[in-house]
């Protein structure tokens, strides 16, 4: 789960092509990015505020530590583009430090309602700051109109750890193009550790977890007309070492048929559904993706405890 998700509307015909092309696979999957309707955000924000979800508060403990160090020194005039900056309270952290460089800020996320609400906020608080929202999938080749400005990337949240390795480095090249020569990076990433550790975060002893997995079943009912019952389906968390990721599912517990659209589709007990992956790395494999993306770590910084790391990259 990223730390900062944005609701990204689909039409019924979307989310039903969407849906089929995953329960359709073998092994079933469902994308991530069906999990954000406004249930599924709610409870996400629920879910950072839980004892064992340590990621939001490491960060931004981390981040404010650091945040003098975070930024190179002698950049004038900067932008700060926050990809995935469907809320503006982890940029706030390097805005609104005492001698700030940056001029403007370009937050880049699908959600639109939410660019809005987050560029009236800090034009109220920042009113001589330039905000130049961007509606558009930062996944996708983007061309930044950065005005000539010096630029950095901001990625914070370990939104990059949704991302498989080879879509990690795709998502970096593209970035690095879209930045510009003489750009940064800064980006945040949850660390490789003890299962004890991460497997509470994303199976919590309350039920969210659980209960958020579950709505994007709910989510199918109501915006694609599909007919799961969600007493026929758990979730479960497992920690995939070889992959070094966090991986959630949710299993049928009895066979059955589900229609979606013109399909049915068919599920033996026991069989999953793969929901969503979050990888864990070291400040080793995450350089070494940053690398063959064109970037050079720079510096990087973890937390007392080891749980997290926030990376400056430059580009190279």
């Amino acid at each position: 789960m990223p730390n900062d998700p944005g609701y990204f509307p689909h039409s019924r015909a979307d989310i039903i092509q969407i849906a089929l092309a995953g329960l359709t696979a073998s092994p079933k999957t469902l994308p991530a990015m069906l999990f954000y309707d406004e249930e599924g955000c709610r409870l996400f924000y629920e879910i950072t505020r839980l004892p064992e979800y340590y990621l939001t508060r490491t960060e931004i403990a981390l981040l404010t530590s650091i945040a003098d160090r975070a930024i190179p020194d002698g950049l004038r005039d900067a932008v700060l583009v926050e990809f995935g900056g469907s809320d503006e309270s982890k940029a706030s952290i390097l805005l609104d430090r005492p001698g700030s460089p940056f001029t403007a800020y370009m937050p880049i996320d699908v959600a639109a309602s939410s660019l809005a609400a987050s560029q009236a906020r800090l034009s109220a608080r920042r009113p001589g700051l330039t905000i130049v929202p961007v509606v558009a999938d930062f996944m996708q080749p983007l061309r930044l109109p950065l005005f000539g400005s010096p630029a950095v990337g901001f990625f914070p949240g370990s939104t990059i750890g949704n991302l498989d390795p080879v879509s990690a480095q795709r998502f970096l090249t593209s970035a690095r193009r879209g930045l510009g020569a003489g750009s940064w990076f800064l980006i945040g990433a949850d660390l490789r550790k003890s299962p004890a550790i991460l497997l509470p975060a994303y199976n919590d002893s309350s039920g969210l977890t659980a209960a958020f997995n579950l709505n994007l079943l709910t989510r199918l009912n109501r915006e694609a007309g599909a007919d799961f019952d969600l007493n026929a389906f758990r979730h479960e968390a497992v920690w995939n070492d070889g992959e070094s990721r966090i991986e959630m599912h949710l299993i049928a517990t009895g066979d059955r048929t589900v229609h979606l659209g013109a399909r049915s589709i068919v599920f033996r007990e026991g069989e999953t559904i793969h929901t969503e992956n979050s990888y864990k790395y070291t400040p080793d494999s995450l350089a070494a993706i940053a690398e063959r993306s064109g970037w050079a770590l720079h510096r990087n910084w973890q937390d007392p405890d080891g749980l997290f790391g926030i990376f400056l990259f430059r580009y190279q």
